[in-house]
């Protein structure tokens, strides 16, 4: 359960004929919560603005109703509450702070799917919320009758109150939108150039922003204004593509009736009324610390004497260290809510051990993974190929989590995303108070896996959602990775409600990559999308310069020439390229020339021969890159036959 996302208000949500019921039922419950439609369901495809509508509801039911309490959960957060609560013994009190609530907002209700226990538990909280008058709001991407398994007194509860949808908004609605995102960023775009926009169909309203980025973007880095021609032939250019997806230790319990009834036998302790009065308190005192769940053996040293001195001091410093033993744990909770059903945390007599642990666990919150200081912004070439993306580049650098969020590099690999991406953390990590998460999505995964199976999720989660930006590379390689993909679900939309910067990098359209979540690609859509190709030819020319000049100041141009002009790929084949070159002109003992460069990259003409210091006694088969072969004979190779020169050994 966090705060609401400020950002997401009634004002900032443009009303359409797609969306106007859901609107005016919402906007009816936040004004008078648990008086009209209750539970109130709102239901739609991933990216239509059904959180930000529930969202809504708490913003404007806190306006409305003085001192009103409004909870806002996600289905995905209410399991492991509900389970960190189980474990901890602490179900009536997770209990007890949602039925407090005035306004309940459940997002995502369509995960009850298969949680029989989860759904017994929703149905006894919207029961007493209902009970009370108090008001309910789920969403879910599909209507409660579709969700698999439902149980059916759940489903009359639900079919019970009023069930809306939300439908992709029609063409005037999403020109509205786009009118509002250019007046919120200060964009000066035509009106021409948004009914461009505004006329693509797009699946919901991430997508229509999405596109929306790339059209600043490409205004960005344009030397005149876009218009409405220059727009439809960059759109038609540049199709929606299609969507391809695939779709902890023992916890402390009170002791049993028989166990406490031995125990009082064994300290021959009665109840009965000829029983001292301080016997008889302290007995209360350990009957309801033990079915508490907390150790009590301090208290029973008491029963063990005659006349005890001092009872009522013992039994307020056995309290005041409960008392402290429960800060620890909340603290504990904080930090990794497994750990707090750990045995020490229900001993007082092991209080300062509590403390250690807490201390430990906080001091085990490394930082994420950062990015690599081999690469850096001003590093970075610019040319034709990469401009959106160096463009954005620094854009969010001077405007982190405002400019353009999420960004998505997308390129095949070898073209500089990678690059492109940790230049972007280097750049953030600068800034005060940053803490830049940027690694591999393989990384990811492997954190994850290390995370579950050391029981310390919490703590790997709080890790990346404490982070100032987020960059993940290689996206791609989450596809098919449903736990993994969950959990960056979940991560993106903290990150995104406090406004973090978000970068990831794809070799594909998110849409294209098989395997991806649909939920995740939605997100990813909804950013600047900023493809990479190969290097043209200024990025050639200037990679050529930097690198050959380093070794060789005065290389002909007609070399760098010739290297700016031929194609590759990519920039690693560029640079491999040249280092081969330069690996071989230095084995050659010879400057590096057109001639030599097209022997070795084409085949054309023959290498100059090696200088005579590089023979040995015995003969060598050297390639066209010099390589060594054969310490027993030596053949210069040609590419022709003719072409053959053997030569003899002294």
């Amino acid at each position: 359960m966090h705060e609401l996302n400020p950002r997401f208000t009634f004002d900032a949500f443009v009303v359409g004929a797609a969306n106007r019921l859901a609107v005016t039922a919402a906007r009816t419950v936040a004004e008078s919560p648990g008086t009209a439609y209750n539970p109130l369901i709102i239901y739609g495809e991933t990216g239509l603005g059904k959180t930000h509508l529930l969202t809504a509801i708490g913003h404007l039911a806190r306006q409305f109703v003085e001192g009103v309490e409004v909870e806002y959960v996600t289905l995905a957060e209410f399991v492991e509450l509900y389970q960190a609560a189980v474990a901890a013994g602490q179900t009536e009190a997770l209990r007890g702070r949602l039925g407090r609530a005035d306004v309940l907002l459940v997002d995502d209700a369509q995960f009850l799917t298969h949680r029989r226990e989860m759904q017994a538990e929703v149905l006894r909280i919207v029961e007493a919320l209902q009970g009370a008058n108090r008001q309910i709001v789920l969403t879910s991407d599909r209507p409660p009758g579709e969700i698999q398994e439902l149980d059916d007194r759940l489903l009359t509860r639900f079919d019970g109150g009023l069930v809306v949808d939300i439908d992709a908004p029609d063409y005037e609605t999403r020109l509205a939108i786009l009118k509002r995102r250019a007046s919120e960023r200060a964009v000066p775009v035509e009106a021409a150039v948004l009914e461009v926009v505004a006329a693509v169909r797009l699946r919901n309203v991430r997508e229509l922003l999405g596109l929306f980025n790339r059209v600043v973007a490409y205004q960005a880095v344009s030397e005149v204004p876009l218009t409405a021609d220059v727009v439809r032939q960059l759109l038609s250019a540049e199709a929606p593509p299609a969507r391809i997806a695939a779709a902890s230790g023992p916890t402390p319990q009170a002791r049993s009736a028989d166990e406490f009834a031995d125990f009082l036998s064994g300290v021959s302790v009665t109840v009965q009324a000829q029983v001292a009065v301080w016997r008889t308190r302290v007995t209360d005192t350990i009957r309801h610390w033990a079915g508490e769940g907390y150790r009590t053996e301090r208290l029973e040293q008491l029963l063990r004497q005659d006349v005890p001195s001092g009872v009522d001091r013992a039994i307020r410093e056995y309290e005041r260290d409960v008392d402290r033993l429960r800060g620890c744990q909340r603290a504990m909770a904080r930090v990794d809510p497994h750990r707090m059903s750990d045995p020490v945390f229900y001993d007082p007599d092991r209080l300062a051990e509590a403390d250690d642990l807490v201390q430990a666990t906080l001091r085990e919150g490394r930082p994420p993974p950062g990015p690599s200081p081999a690469w850096t912004m001003e590093q970075l070439i610019t040319g034709e190929s990469n401009r959106i993306a160096i463009t954005a580049a620094a854009a969010i650098v001077a405007e982190p989590g405002e400019a353009y969020n999420p960004v998505v590099i997308v390129g095949p690999a070898g073209v500089g995303k990678t690059h492109v991406l940790h230049a972007i953390g280097n750049a953030l990590a600068m800034m005060p108070g940053a803490k830049v998460a940027c690694l591999s999505a393989q990384e990811f995964v492997n954190e994850l896996l290390d995370a579950i199976d050391g029981d310390r999720i919490e703590a790997w989660r709080r890790r990346y959602r404490d982070a100032t930006a987020l960059l993940l590379d290689d996206v791609h390689l989450l596809a098919g990775k449903e736990r993994s993909q969950e959990e960056l679900f979940h991560l993106y939309n903290v990150l995104l409600d406090q406004r973090r910067q978000l970068v990831f990098t794809l070799v594909a359209p998110p849409g294209e990559v098989e395997g991806l979540d649909s939920r995740v690609v939605s997100r990813l859509e909804a950013g600047l999308l900023a493809e990479l190709g190969g290097p043209d030819h200024e990025i050639r020319q200037v990679l050529a310069t930097n690198r050959l000049k380093a070794r060789y100041p005065d290389v002909e141009p007609e070399l760098l020439r010739y290297l700016a002009e031929r194609e590759f790929e990519s920039v690693r084949a560029l640079i491999n390229s040249i280092q081969r070159l330069l690996r071989a002109a230095e084995s050659e003992g010879a400057v590096p020339t057109v001639a030599f460069a097209r022997a070795l990259l084409e085949g054309t003409s023959p290498l100059a021969r090696p200088s005579r210091a590089a023979r040995t006694s015995g003969t060598m088969a050297l390639s066209s890159a010099a390589a060594v072969r054969s310490r027993d004979k030596v053949v210069w190779e040609w590419p022709e036959p003719e072409q053959r020169v053997i030569e003899e050994l002294s």
